[in-house]
């Protein structure tokens, strides 16, 4: 994760004392809360009009979920790395190209 992005994330969190508020269950609710505003985008169609209201919901999205990595103390990039490795394995490009399939029905 890029230091100074996190760093603004943090001190805008801090001037306006809002961690007491961050527990670990709250910074959950609020990226589920905020996915829902997402989806939202795409209630009525599959493609969205407002690119603008996209990256809007999406920075939310991603706010919190560093904001959780934080509160754990987990090395964003590490974690997502592993998840990778381990989908690859659930996932081989002979199965899954190309397919939506769950890997238990590959």
């Amino acid at each position: 994760m890029n230091k100074e992005v996190m760093d603004k994330i943090l001190a805008f969190r801090a001037e306006r004392n809002w961690e007491q508020y961050h527990t670990g269950e709250n910074l959950a609710k609020s990226l589920i809360i905020e996915a829902g505003e997402l989806l939202e985008l795409y209630q009525w169609g599959n493609e969205i009009e407002n690119v603008e209201r996209l990256k809007e919901e999406l920075a939310d999205v991603l706010i919190y979920a560093l904001l959780l990595a934080d509160r754990y103390q987990l090395n964003v990039e590490d974690i997502i790395l592993k998840k990778l490795e381990k989908n690859a394995e659930k996932y081989p490009i002979k199965k899954a190209y190309g397919s939506a399939k769950k890997y238990d029905e590959l």
